[in-house]
């Protein structure tokens, strides 16, 4: 387990209303490279028309996909924004809600937005950093560099 504790200091919040047809993912990369985020929490409500959802698999070291071929709302998006050799690196999870009130999942890959997802950025004051587990294969948070 790797547990960082993070004194309070300035934080800037950035908020990102990303378009209809818009990939999520990227969007939400983009915008923290432009304002060069590199260490932040993220959290975001609105609708995908469609997304792709992930399931870490252990044993094959990668993502199993989960198609979401239809609308549905954003319930929950989290995740944080980590540096990767000076690269934002973003880490979402996301809780998709159908129209029946079942809910499906996983790791965002892919979410085409309709009609919006309202994203707040949160810096958490300080670069994290990423790096790449051999074991498994994913970029991990190692922990900080200076403000």
């Amino acid at each position: 387990m790797t547990e960082i504790e993070l004194t309070d200091a300035d934080r800037r919040v950035v908020v990102v209303a990303v378009g209809k047809g818009e990939d999520a993912v990227t969007a939400i990369n983009e915008a923290a490279a432009r304002h060069r985020i590199h260490g932040a929490r993220v959290t975001a409500v609105g609708g995908f028309a469609s997304a792709e959802l992930g399931y870490f698999d252990r044993a094959k070291r990668d993502y199993l996909p989960i198609p979401v071929r239809e609308q549905v709302e954003v319930l929950s998006l989290l995740g944080d924004i980590a540096d990767d050799h000076g690269r934002p690196a973003l880490h979402l999870h996301a809780v998709l809600g159908h129209r029946d009130g079942s809910t499906v999942g996983g790791h965002l890959l892919r979410g085409e937005v309709w009609p919006t997802l309202e994203v707040i950025i949160t810096e958490v004051g300080a670069s994290l950093t990423k790096r790449i587990d051999h074991e498994t294969g994913l970029a991990l948070l190692t922990g900080t560099t200076g403000p």
